[in-house]
């Protein structure tokens, strides 16, 4: 009986389809855990100092989070200065995306499939349930209930800002990238951006620089994620919504 109570309580929608997965761990928890680990990375990272582009990359942020499946959250879009072709998401909504990734994208509709996809990351709590995993569901409240000074929080912040870094398995991405594409509709991009920015990694992945090898790690081939992606996108359709490449052009010669 208390594992059926548990199962009807913690079960949660963390996938395309209304696919659920046993989640135990509270919002709020994951807000606390995710707003740490992007003090962490903002305590070892450069954010970008050029605010148009900061503001410009999370007015795209916060267009698909009007029409994702979880509204609830305060998402927060922040670029970091560095060459590496990359983005990631935080426990709770903080998304950071590089300007290594920024410089190779052509419009809109590309950084809207990335932050799409970082955003179907936390709609579907991949970090949370791989914190679940690794420390268990007690550990992880006592650590809500904690001194943020003690050894024992310290050393769990850093080892799940080392998780969220690591990136996610190959059905984590499929599932992101299937949120991407869908979120870019239903927000108004032509969702084949996100197949264009695969098609720029299909060739880099021939002679990938040392900044594009954690992406390559940590990501499906990028012909698989075409295939799968061009399947979805005949699903919704929307390939005459605009690109917004003029918009875009605009931004990314204030990039350094």
């Amino acid at each position: 009986m208390i594992a059926l109570i548990i199962l009807v309580i913690g079960c949660a929608t963390t996938g395309p389809g209304g696919k659920k997965s046993l989640i135990l761990i509270p919002t709020a928890v994951e807000v606390d855990i995710g707003k740490q680990i992007a003090t962490d990375v903002e305590s070892s990272e450069k954010l970008l100092n050029q605010q148009q582009v900061q503001n410009y990359v999370n007015a795209v942020g916060q267009k698909l989070v009007k029409v994702c499946n979880r509204k609830n959250l305060k998402y927060s879009f922040k670029v970091i200065d560095k060459d590496e072709i990359n983005a990631f998401a935080c426990p709770g909504g903080y998304i950071y995306i590089y300007t290594g990734l920024l410089k190779v994208m052509n419009n809109e509709a590309q950084l809207a499939a990335v932050l799409g996809h970082e955003i179907g990351h936390v709609v579907a709590r991949h970090s949370i349930q791989r914190l679940q995993v690794v420390y268990g569901y007690n550990l992880l409240m006592e650590f809500a209930l904690s001194d943020r000074m003690s050894n024992t929080a310290r050393q769990m912040i850093d080892a799940a800002t080392g998780l969220v870094l690591q990136g996610y398995g190959r059905e984590n991405e499929y599932d992101a990238d299937e949120y991407g594409i869908l979120y870019e509709k239903k927000a108004g991009y032509n969702p084949g951006g996100m197949i264009q920015l695969f098609e720029k990694f299909k060739q880099m992945e021939g002679k990938p620089p040392n900044y594009f090898e954690k992406l390559l790690a940590s990501h499906p081939p990028a012909q698989d994620r075409i295939n799968n992606g061009n399947k979805e996108i005949k699903k919704i359709d929307g390939t005459s919504l605009p690109y917004y490449a003029e918009e875009y052009a605009i931004i990314k010669t204030l990039i350094p």
